[in-house]
């Protein structure tokens, strides 16, 4: 990652990857550009030429907030894309010169374990789980990378089976990395989850590069779980204040939904998985906060 010039890296990106014709603006005939030419982006902003290349090339980095709007309109960016924009404009802010091992506090442990019948996991900043309950652990088991939803996504040989609409999730799962790095490219966890990736797959170095920025909030989504099947999960995403960047992911099925029965049945496997452990063998107690 190109650390010097984020803000135009980030405008480029979405610049090329959008289509005249989603504008309202005549496709022309001979394009040498992928997406919308510098010129087009500035008069949908209402800017010079000069000025919004200056922005893209690095050589002015710190644009009104009215400016940043209008560049936001100008290029369809959805809410947390434009805030993610404003945040690239801004100030740069100087970190500590290193981060806080993550921590789950155990109050969000004991509560999440009083959800028997609810998937509960916690993510950290790059989507790695910090935690989670005693379902939510058994929704991902069984991966080479069940602990880091990145690379399960992107490494594991089983993912496009886990995963029916793999190609979606893929999709957001990069926009929501995105999203959680926010504008600190010098996160150590975050250069090595992207570098990895990056060197092993295409499809991550094709999705990384578009720049895209999807909060992770709330959607429904499909498992196909080697247990017990088809799983079609609704899931909410809630920021942890405590803590910043974990979030707590809750999963529920629809009531009467053949999900709400396969879910029920996992909680039971994992129940007699847990009778039938040794007490030797029994995980550690997750790390958490003095």
């Amino acid at each position: 990652m190109n650390r010097d010039n984020l803000l135009g890296q980030f405008l480029r990106a979405r610049r090329e990857v959008l289509r005249p014709e989603d504008l309202g603006l005549p496709p022309g005939a001979r394009r040498r550009v992928a997406g919308l030419r510098r010129e087009e982006v500035a008069q949908l902003a209402g800017v010079s030429t000069d000025y919004y290349v200056r922005l893209e090339q690095g050589r002015e980095r710190h644009p009104s907030a009215q400016v940043v709007d209008a560049l936001a309109r100008a290029l369809a960016l959805e809410e947390d894309a434009a805030a993610h924009l404003h945040q690239l404009a801004g100030p740069s802010v100087r970190r500590r010169p290193a981060l806080r091992r993550e921590q789950v506090s155990p109050h969000l442990l004991r509560m999440m374990q009083a959800w028997p019948h609810t998937p509960a996991v916690v993510l950290g900043r790059c989507l790695t789980v910090l935690a989670g309950n005693t379902l939510g652990k058994a929704l991902f088991a069984g991966h080479a990378h069940s602990g880091d939803l990145v690379r399960l996504v992107f490494l594991d040989a089983d993912a496009r089976e886990f995963y029916p609409d793999w190609d979606r999730v893929a999709v957001n799962t990069v926009a929501g990395l995105r999203a959680a790095a926010g504008a600190d490219p010098d996160d150590p966890q975050l250069i090595e989850v992207v570098g990895e990736l990056s060197l092993k797959s295409e499809t991550f170095r094709t999705l990384w590069a578009r720049h895209d920025i999807r909060q992770k909030t709330h959607e429904t989504k499909r498992f196909r779980h080697p247990l017990v099947g088809e799983l079609t999960l609704r899931y909410e995403s809630l920021t942890v204040n405590g803590a910043p960047g974990q979030q707590l992911v809750v999963y529920q099925a629809d009531p009467g939904n053949p999900s709400e029965e396969a879910l029920a049945l996992l909680g039971s496997l994992t129940a007699e998985e847990e009778v039938r452990r040794p007490a030797h063998a029994a995980e550690r107690p997750p790390v958490t906060e003095d």
